[in-house]
């Protein structure tokens, strides 16, 4: 299985593992699963550290770089399709960076979220914590 972590599971991953329940947690680190970060959670994480939002036990550039690295995740980039794809989704989810999360997920990918709102696109393969 291929699962696109949203930005808030990449850090409890890294930071408070024991919010994500077992099961999430056994599939995160199932060596048979491909595990992704997206560059839209990079993005994302700079924009709440600028706005004094977010603290991380390191500076971002750095941390989050090692994190995924140790953690064994990999990175995807935004690609024009993605960003394309924006114009055909509904207006379910107003968070621009929830939305080019969701599509990428339209690439094959299993989203793991905490946001339930992102129920509403239909078609997509989730995984809730």
């Amino acid at each position: 299985m291929k699962l696109l972590l949203d930005t808030h599971i990449v850090i409890w991953a890294m930071v408070e593992p024991d919010r994500i329940p077992l099961d999430v947690a056994t599939a995160i680190t199932d060596p048979a699963n491909d595990v992704y970060v997206s560059a839209v959670s990079a993005i994302e994480v700079a924009i709440k550290i600028s706005l004094g939002k977010l603290n991380l036990p390191g500076p971002a550039r750095s941390w989050l770089l090692d994190a995924c690295t140790r953690t064994g995740f990999e990175w995807i980039d935004i690609t024009p399709e993605d960003a394309l794809r924006l114009a055909d989704l509904p207006w379910h989810h107003r968070d621009p960076f929830d939305r080019l999360l969701v599509a990428q997920a339209g690439r094959g990918y299993t989203l793991v979220t905490h946001d339930r709102r992102l129920a509403a696109y239909s078609g997509l393969s989730f995984m809730w914590v």
